[in-house]
């Protein structure tokens, strides 16, 4: 048997030189990400002087150390009345932590968001974070960030596709920004947002956060943020407490997920209207803020102390306790503000709280993996939370522990539950949202392997009668036939071209030769892998292409969409096994 020959335009990648364009477009959007994720920090620390201390100063202060006394349990309820107003009468997208609304957007709004949520967004997150709100900066400068590369890319003239890119390349510089992470921003890309592993977004995203850490390394920003030296000693022991800080990481996750909507459930019986439920999560807020105010806003120092070890276990048992409790009811709520931040220090806390009973590690090791762990098993982005913790602090050194707990907690939660706490919203709003990315059977298949071979075709001397005495005829066992003439392939007829024909006056003695003359029929070739002709039929608007052996224009087969269906899962089940 003769071999196919491949299509040497054929390639392993569906790279074009266009990404290049998109990729200096990139280059823009992560400018501008950097500017509003300054901006946004700026901001935060704006409303907590103002809220806390009465002052209008940029300068950090820690909410502790404010004036108020009791009196501060109504700073948070103030706040978030604030952001209840602004999510009904503003946008109602500003609600929540920001991820799952850039995935909603992504998935089933075009990448299309509207300048008002990018406006919004940080301003009700700066003004819920610096009220108190125990969350991060990184999910709203996401979503932020996101909203800015949509933004530019609907004043440019790029499709869908393009336009997701750019809205990722904008999340992904602005996640490095806050962080300095760029490796963790371009992994959270591919794990979480981009739902595809291809150049034409790959290389766009990955310009972006090279180009936001450069800027944010010129504008003197620290890197790493939270440095931790401390060493990892390699063992069988080590391996299996690494595996099991990662396990109960991944527990830790489940009711840190379970939580958050159980909470959301709750207040949606309450007999009000959403608007107001923030403010019932403000006050919870406020009430633990005076159980500890370490649990209120984003807590960054909290993450020094406990990867310095600062922190005794009966203070980082407390911190987990408050930290989860407020974080939970508020983020149910339906307020502003984003989840990696306390999702770092709960899981940190845990891992301060296991330290006398782990084996004995430099000062901060356990928490810093439990930090990765309850990151990795929460999002269900274990590449990203294992990048994410080396990069933050600068601890190459202790890549392994941190993957293998990274590991370990991902496992636990994706057996444990059927969806994350990103996609958990979206599937409440009736979206399933598949996590799984694998190569197509249909580019992994060619046409010759699943083209009908024996195929009967017409000669192009056929009247326009004999086609239609042919189609009706009860004998007649499919409705298609290619036209040939010798070894040329002329076109296809079918019942609505012998309409077609009839309606515009031809006579029926015409040959199928002359009516198909100067047209051009879409054909598939042999070695052509189904994707490719997927996309032509849909183009021609077409269920049937004549096959045809390159180089030679002999018919040689004819596809159907039940040849190109029905095989559709053997090539892949093939391929695993």
């Amino acid at each position: 048997m003769k071999p196919i020959e491949i299509d040497r335009a054929l390639g392993d990648f569906t790279a074009k030189p266009r990404l290049l364009i998109i990729a200096t477009i990139a280059v823009f959007v992560a400018s501008a990400s950097v500017a509003a994720g300054i901006g946004l920090l700026a901001l935060i620390r704006l409303c907590t002087n103002i809220a806390y201390f009465g002052t209008w100063s940029f300068a950090q202060n820690t909410i502790g150390q404010t004036p108020l006394g009791a009196a501060s349990i109504l700073i948070p309820v103030a706040g978030a009345l604030v952001i209840g107003l602004m999510a009904r009468y503003g946008s109602e997208k500003i609600r929540g932590h920001g991820i799952p609304e850039a995935l909603e957007t992504i998935l089933l709004g075009r990448s299309r968001l509207s300048a008002k949520v990018a406006v919004l967004k940080p301003i009700s997150s700066a003004i819920s974070i610096g009220t108190g709100g125990p969350f991060g900066a990184e999910g709203p400068i996401i979503m932020t960030g996101g909203a800015i590369g949509s933004l530019i890319a609907q004043m440019l003239p790029v499709n869908d596709a393009e336009r997701k890119t750019l809205l990722v390349a904008g999340a992904a510089a602005g996640m490095t920004t806050v962080f300095g992470t760029p490796i963790a921003a371009i992994m959270l890309a591919v794990e979480l947002l981009l739902f595809e592993w291809a150049p034409r977004s790959f290389v766009p995203v990955a310009v972006a956060a090279i180009v936001a850490m450069v800027e944010r390394t010129f504008l003197h920003m620290p890197s790493p943020l939270f440095p931790f030296s401390g060493d990892a000693q390699i063992s069988v022991i080590g391996l299996l407490t690494w595996a099991l800080v990662g396990v109960l990481a991944g527990l830790l996750s489940g009711g840190l997920s379970k939580l958050i909507y159980v909470t959301e459930d709750a207040f949606a019986k309450l007999p009000i209207h959403w608007m107001w439920w923030p403010a019932i999560g403000g006050l919870f807020v406020g009430i633990g803020g005076l159980i500890d105010p370490r649990a209120l806003s984003v807590g960054y120092d909290n993450i020094d102390h406990l990867l310095k070890g600062d922190l005794t276990t009966s203070s980082a048992l407390l911190l987990l306790l408050v930290k989860t409790a407020i974080w939970g009811i508020a983020l149910g709520s339906g307020t502003s503000g984003g989840v990696l931040a306390p999702l770092l220090i709960i899981g940190g806390a845990m891992g301060m709280s296991l330290t006398m009973l782990l084996p004995s590690a430099a000062a901060g090791f356990w928490p810093l993996l439990a930090m990765a762990a309850t990151m990795a098993g929460t999002m269900r982005v274990p590449l990203t939370a294992t990048f994410f913790a080396v990069e933050l602090t600068g601890a190459a050194h202790c890549f392994l522990p941190v993957m293998t707990a990274c590991v370990a907690s991902y496992s636990v939660t994706v057996l444990l539950m059927r969806r994350s706490i990103m996609t958990e919203r979206l599937a409440r709003r009736g979206h399933h949202v598949l996590c799984e990315y694998h190569v197509s059977s249909f580019a992994l298949t060619r046409v010759a392997d699943v083209m009908t071979q024996d195929v009967q075709t017409v000669p192009g001397s056929m009247t326009l009668r004999g086609a239609a005495a042919l189609l009706v005829d009860p004998s007649t066992t499919h409705p298609t036939f290619p036209v040939v003439d010798g070894h040329a392939v002329l076109g296809v007829i079918d019942p609505p071209a012998i309409i077609r024909w009839r309606r515009q006056g031809h006579p029926r003695t015409a040959t199928l030769a002359q009516l198909l003359k100067g047209t051009n029929p879409a054909i598939a070739y042999a070695d052509e892998y189904l994707e490719a002709v997927v996309e032509k039929m849909n183009s021609a608007n077409v269920a049937h292409l004549p096959v045809i052996a390159r180089n030679e224009g002999r018919l040689v087969g004819y596809l159907s969409w039940k040849d190109i269906i029905g095989p559709q899962n053997i090539p892949m089940r093939e391929f695993y096994e």
